[in-house]
């Protein structure tokens, strides 16, 4: 019997992350197409094939749901970008690394889908602190990291790394959400493009 147990425990637990997993692409899906709001509960749980009870044993209610898929898109987004930031095609430039890392995060927030769920609904759904928290976690998480590398070679002047990576953090959401408001969304990601890349060259050493 006890073996029995044992070898169950395994399938549970697959079938369990499973279900979830088909929750959360259900709701990406779902709040990509339509926003947030505009979803309801009953079409995450029908899209994705189980019961309400299925869905809150394993999220308190729309908003934990809506954290992880934030979070998924996040992680994607992050991934990408950090792709282009390890590309050795200029030559390791630290600077040009740097460039290329807010370039690579710009685009991948220009998806409409992308945009409506981390961008657009994620202000109107989470609070300040729940925002910041996931900043942390992902974009600023990921600028530190490369703006540590800058330092260490003198290609950025050397200053306090946390506040740094959590305000151009806040600069390039800024940018992000006004691309994603713009009727003209290829001059606008210009003109940010613009302004990040002058941001990132006035953090060069001064003579």
């Amino acid at each position: 019997m006890a073996k029995t147990i044992d070898r169950a425990r395994p399938a549970n637990a697959a079938k369990a992350e499973a279900t979830r997993r088909g929750l959360i692409d259900a709701a990406r899906k779902l709040f990509g197409e339509q926003g947030y709001a505009a979803t309801s509960v009953d079409e995450v749980v029908k899209a994705a094939g189980v019961t309400k009870g299925a869905l809150y044993h394993h999220f308190r209610d729309k908003d934990d749901l809506f954290r992880a898929v934030v979070e998924g898109v996040k992680v994607d987004v992050t991934a990408k970008a950090a792709d282009s930031f390890f590309d050795d095609s200029d030559n390791d430039d630290p600077l040009q690394r740097v460039h290329r890392l807010f370039i690579a995060m710009i685009d991948a927030h220009l998806d409409p889908a992308v945009q409506r769920i981390s961008i657009i609904d994620a202000r109107s759904v989470f609070d300040a602190p729940t925002r910041r928290d996931l900043a942390t976690r992902y974009e600023a998480a990921l600028l530190r990291g490369a703006f540590r590398s800058a330092m260490r070679v003198g290609a950025i002047e050397q200053q306090p790394l946390g506040p740094l990576a959590h305000i151009v953090a806040g600069a390039l959401a800024e940018g992000c959400t006004l691309i994603a408001e713009a009727d003209d969304k290829d001059a606008a990601r210009a003109e940010v493009t613009e302004v990040l890349t002058r941001l990132v060259d006035g953090l060069q050493p001064r003579a």
